[in-house]
């Protein structure tokens, strides 16, 4: 018990939590609700900040293997067409931030973090939901499903957006409802038509709407993510509904040519309406005791700085290197926590806080939508580059 952690979910958060604890020095439990490893999702994009992370645990040729390496980032007019901003990734990218852009499928990216905790000796309990939890001096007690107890020295909620633990450390109700509703697809690339193909990231903005379109599993498939303004009739927990494309293309308004070929091209498409929390406002929201929240079940964020995932591996790399400075010094554990959020808190804010503004920026109408794509025509790059982001 005196140097266990118990971290409570087993997405991309959890498992990034589980492998650094191990990597400190510390025997790391992992508490997982579903009978398999799952992930609800396509595609995401991962900034050097967080690829720097990764490839210094180990996990870089695995990484590699599944994700692909984008060379540009184009930037489009969703209605007109013609491109606005460009920014150059690829080698030069890697170069400038000592790591690489990469593009993931969410499931490639879950496996090999998962493989990684394993091997590193991550002990994963499947079908295993933390019902409650018990906050103590020297120690946590968590009950595990209906009937079983269990303690050790350190509670990680990593429990995402409908986060149990974070009950315990700032009792703050219901995530809020964006008004915003993300649907998505991921298709075999040879199956498209050879116009819609992609090896880069392309951003496409309009009034109220933007597509996010880019390669994942080696470049084998593309992602796409369209985002509109409006509310889902179905449950706001539920991640993975069924979306239309009629639906989709109504709530879109009028498009240039290729943007239609491309949605109207892309199978299935999935449908979750976006919800988040305000951003962070003090390390309190982030640890309490014996008890610290990480990814989603501390700052969840809107998704147009794509970085939610970037920041809950933030998140664990700064917790493993704090509690390896007190895996002998069990005492410590609450200190260690609460420099752990003090150290995390305001840039995670500031990273929600400018996922939000992007949100509107992206979405812009009139003179704001003119004044956006004029700036991006000038001043690309410097733009679309985001040091205080990526070089840390």
């Amino acid at each position: 018990m005196t140097n266990q952690v118990l971290v409570a979910g087993g997405g991309l958060g959890g498992l990034a939590a589980g492998l650094a604890s191990v990597r400190a020095g510390w025997d790391a439990r992992l508490y997982e609700r579903t009978e398999a490893l799952r992930e609800v999702g396509a595609g995401i994009q991962l900034g050097p900040n967080a690829t720097r992370i990764l490839i210094g645990w180990g996990l870089q040729a695995p990484l590699l293997d599944v994700a692909a390496q984008p060379q540009q980032l184009h930037v489009r007019d969703g209605v007109g067409g013609a491109e606005v901003g460009t920014l150059a990734l690829g080698a030069a990218f890697a170069r400038r931030y000592g790591a690489p852009y990469l593009t993931v499928h969410r499931a490639d990216l879950q496996s090999v973090l998962a493989q990684g905790a394993q091997r590193a000796g991550v002990q994963l309990r499947l079908a295993s939901r933390v019902a409650a939890v018990q906050p103590g001096t020297g120690r946590v007690r968590i009950g595990v499903g209906e009937s079983r107890e269990e303690e050790g020295a350190v509670l990680v909620g990593a429990d995402g957006l409908w986060s149990e633990v974070r009950r315990q450390v700032c009792d703050d109700g219901p995530p809020r409802i964006t008004g915003h509703l993300a649907y998505r697809t991921v298709a075999l690339q040879r199956d498209l038509p050879a116009a819609v193909r992609s090896q880069d990231v392309t951003v496409w903005l309009g009034p109220r709407m933007h597509v996010v379109a880019y390669p994942v599993r080696a470049g084998e498939f593309l992602n796409v993510v369209a985002i509109v303004q409006g509310r889902s009739a179905g449950p706001v927990q539920e991640w993975d509904q069924a979306g239309a494309v009629a639906d989709l293309m109504a709530a879109m308004g009028p498009l240039c040519r290729p943007l239609q070929q491309l949605v109207a091209a892309m199978p299935g498409w999935r449908l979750w309406a976006l919800q988040d929390r305000p951003p962070l406002r003090s390390a309190s929201q982030m640890a309490s005791g014996r008890i610290a929240l990480l990814g989603d079940a501390a700052h969840p964020m809107r998704p147009y700085l794509a970085q939610g995932a970037g920041m809950a591996i933030e998140d664990a790399a700064e917790l493993g290197r704090l509690l390896a400075g007190v895996k002998d010094q069990p005492e410590q554990v609450p200190a260690a926590l609460r420099t752990y959020a003090e150290n995390r808190w305001q840039r995670c804010a500031r990273v929600q806080a400018r996922a939000e503004r992007n949100g509107r920026i992206f979405h812009a109408t009139g003179l704001v939508r003119w004044g956006r794509d004029l700036s991006l025509r000038l001043l690309g790059e410097r733009l679309l580059d985001q040091p205080w982001l990526y070089g840390r």
